[in-house]
């Protein structure tokens, strides 16, 4: 049987995959089960910044892995309390308290519980359009109504609200005395590749440090390098009170992290843990991951790639072509047309490319791609879009 065959036979049925087996990966390039060479610019949906195969992460794993897993937090831990260190010294230093979990979505359900035992309120504002997980918390903070379709569109979090992306007026109205968090992606990714204008950002500061809700940054996407910063709040010069990580925090072993201020006050003891959150094998892989994104230089890249891959989109002349949107190596792609049908075309040019949303190709390749790998990028996807 073949890998497709054998994993259908017992799937859970919930993915919508595509025919294809990927089985090795190095750098920017990934490798399907008959050997043909792609270039990744899924990038395990944000998962991937360091890359493929990369050897320190790997060490630091093994080691690790023949050393200790396990180690709750009912105990303490040399690893832990060295991401603890390195962490706190690339965030914000308001930012000084952190809770280690295991994906975005649980740092997302972690932060609006913060917000909530701190507040002693019960409203959420969110964005139309964001993403943040589809867990029953953190779904309803997301956008997308087809996600709760299944559910009978279900109210799943009463008092959550949602309001036009990028629209400033609205938020006056929405942040009130009852709202205990607003939430935002600093770019919405799953949402079109669409960037906060420094506006409605610093709006959103300004009314919930006045009216007393607390501010919850979603950077599980743009976070370790991806904007062209370490974390995309330094594009945007904000502390927020509230700072949500994961997908590439550990060179893509899962893990999340909740970073937030003494503004959230203390939580009661026992009022919110996770049994692997924190273990020492995700520990090892995150400052090795972390290290090696410093090595790299990883911003850096994300900035002159980026900014490459983004003049190359705009420089194709196609009436197909509605719009390039984008910061650092996140990418998007607007069509006046579904994207579907050029993202297949992408993928048999041997490139690998996102939706985000009906009309949108998103690129989030690993933050290593090289120039010249980007310049295929670009013209595999004039030759798509020439079809």
């Amino acid at each position: 049987m073949s890998i497709q065959e054998r994993e259908d036979a017992h799937t859970s049925g919930l993915y919508q995959k595509r025919p294809l087996a990927i089985v090795r990966g190095e750098g920017a390039l990934v490798w399907d089960a008959y050997g043909n060479e792609l270039i990744d610019c899924v990038g395990g949906q944000g998962s991937a910044n360091l890359g493929h195969g990369n050897a320190a992460v790997a060490d630091a794993i093994a080691a690790q892995a023949r050393t200790l897993a396990s180690c709750t937090e009912l105990f303490y831990n040399d690893r832990r309390a060295e991401l603890y260190d390195l962490l706190s010294s690339l965030l914000p230093s308001e930012l000084d308290r952190i809770f280690l979990c295991n994906s975005g979505t649980e740092a997302i359900e972690g932060a609006l519980k913060f917000a909530r035992m701190a507040t002693g309120r019960t409203g959420v504002v969110a964005t139309m359009r964001g993403f943040h997980g589809k867990t029953m918390g953190a779904l309803a903070a997301t956008w997308g109504p087809e996600y709760r379709e299944a559910l009978g569109g279900a109210a799943l979090f009463p008092g959550a609200t949602h309001i036009a992306f990028n629209k400033v007026e609205a938020l006056d109205a929405a942040i009130t005395a009852d709202t205990a968090a607003f939430v935002v992606e600093l770019v919405q990714g799953e949402g079109g590749v669409r960037p906060a204008t420094n506006e409605f950002v610093r709006e959103a500061v300004r009314l919930c440090r006045e009216r007393g809700a607390l501010l919850i940054v979603d950077e599980v996407q743009t976070g370790f390098c991806r904007t062209g910063a370490f974390f995309a709040i330094e594009r945007y010069g904000i502390v927020p009170d509230i700072l949500c990580l994961a997908k590439s925090i550990a060179g893509g072993v899962p893990m999340g992290a909740i970073a937030f201020s003494r503004r959230v006050g203390d939580l009661p003891k026992r009022s919110h843990s996770t049994t692997f959150g924190g273990n020492p094998l995700a520990c090892a892989a995150a400052v090795a991951a972390i290290g090696e994104m410093r090595r790299l230089d990883l911003a850096r890249c994300a900035r002159e790639r980026g900014e490459q891959l983004q003049a190359g989109l705009r420089g194709i002349e196609s009436p197909r072509v509605r719009e390039v949107r984008g910061l650092g190596l996140l990418a998007g792609i607007e069509l006046k047309e579904n994207a579907g049908p050029t993202i297949k075309a992408l993928q048999d040019l041997g490139v690998l490319a996102l939706g985000a949303g009906p009309t949108v190709v998103r690129y989030l390749p690993p933050l290593v791609i090289t120039a010249a790998q980007v310049e295929l990028v670009v013209a595999a996807t004039a030759t798509a879009l020439a079809t």
